[in-house]
């Protein structure tokens, strides 16, 4: 069987050469004559995977001792109601953009906490947009201040981000490590890992220490950052195998020269797709505001839906995978993550060309 080009919004691509790595290692382990998956959490064979993961993380965020790492569970789904659980105390109350579906969900989370102000909602705006962040009129006094840096389904993201008084947390799991970031402007960032870090099943989230010690004791132990900052993220069985693809992924990042490096991958491969898009004379649509096109999720309309499914059902037939919109919008939708190859985009321009010479 030949791979697919894979355009999946995630679960997503990984790097072929990490693919490769697992299948070597996948019945025996550094000659230990056992898969990683049976491997004690608390052994010396998972212990040295787990620290690598830990470390590589840091170095390629840049990390001081005023953060911590923390390999957690149930997406970034999870890490909305947690947020707002440890840091939106009594009486306090939080500030949300709303950019999109994502970070709507996030705010319906938090309000079943507390009070919730939200600064801007750009959520339905056609063609899709963020605000100006620097111009909000952020809440004196807010526990925190939520974004989400990248609108997988709308091909929106941040730019920049804004300077806040109160924390700054932002849900980057669309996006994360496919640039530098200064995460000292933050109070925490948390990313699902299935689009740029490995598998669906961890939750990578960076997080300031002081920030981690707001959460209420009432709150149950697994539910506290507190609880996996004191016990390395093994207060319970971890999920060793996807952090053990999270450590070839970050291994792999390291080896393509970081955040810096892989930018000018990223960039390159999303101007050559974009460029394709604005070179059809209007055949093909970008639905984003040029200048907050994402470079992990391009989005784009055909003239009339009939020809969006048939661009979808022939490009799958050419062996490109999940082009098809999101459900909620339509469209075509290209997920073009860190490890989606330069010959995937190659490809898909291509096919690009032909299908609006025989259907245009």
């Amino acid at each position: 069987m030949s791979r697919v080009f894979n355009f999946n919004p995630g679960p997503a691509a990984l790097p072929l050469e990490v693919l490769e790595i697992a299948q070597r290692e996948l019945v025996d382990f550094n000659g230990t004559g056992m898969s990683i998956m049976e491997h004690s959490h608390r052994g010396k064979a998972y212990d040295a995977v787990h620290e690598e993961a830990l470390a590589n993380a840091g170095k390629l965020l840049g990390l001081n001792d005023d953060y911590q790492v923390l390999f957690l569970q149930g997406g970034a789904s999870m890490q909305f109601a947690m947020i707002p659980l440890n840091l939106l105390g009594a009486g306090q109350s939080a500030d949300y953009v709303n950019t999109g579906a994502w970070a709507s969900k996030a705010i319906n989370e938090a309000k079943k906490v507390g009070t919730v102000n939200i600064l801007a909602d750009t959520a339905k705006d056609i063609p899709t947009t963020m605000p100006d962040f620097d111009a909000l009129a952020y809440t004196p006094g807010a526990a925190y201040v939520h974004v989400t840096s990248n609108e997988t389904i709308a091909g929106t993201q941040m730019k920049s981000f804004p300077k806040t008084e109160a924390p700054l947390i932002a849900d980057m799991s669309s996006d994360i490590l496919c640039r530098p970031l200064d995460v000292t402007q933050f109070g925490m960032i948390y990313a699902g890992a299935q689009k740029n870090l490995g598998p669906s099943g961890v939750t990578l989230v960076v997080i300031r220490k002081d920030l981690a010690e707001r959460g209420t004791d009432s709150l149950p132990a697994f539910l506290q950052y507190r609880t996996f900052i004191k016990n390395n993220s093994l207060y319970n069985t971890a999920p060793t195998f996807g952090i053990y693809i999270f450590m070839l992924v970050t291994r792999w990042l390291l080896e393509k020269g970081g955040a810096g490096g892989i930018e000018k991958i990223n960039e390159a491969k999303a101007g050559k797709l974009y460029a394709a898009i604005d070179g059809s004379n209007g055949y093909y649509r970008g639905t984003a505001v040029p200048a907050l096109r994402s470079t992990m999720n391009v989005t784009w309309r055909l003239p009339s839906e009939e020809l969006e499914a048939k661009f979808v059902q022939e490009a799958t037939a050419q062996g490109m995978i999940g082009l098809k919109g999101h459900r909620s919008v339509g469209g075509i939708r290209a997920s073009i993550y860190n490890a989606c190859p330069a010959e995937a985009i190659d490809a898909l321009v291509a096919f690009m060309t032909d299908f609006q010479a025989q259907n245009g």
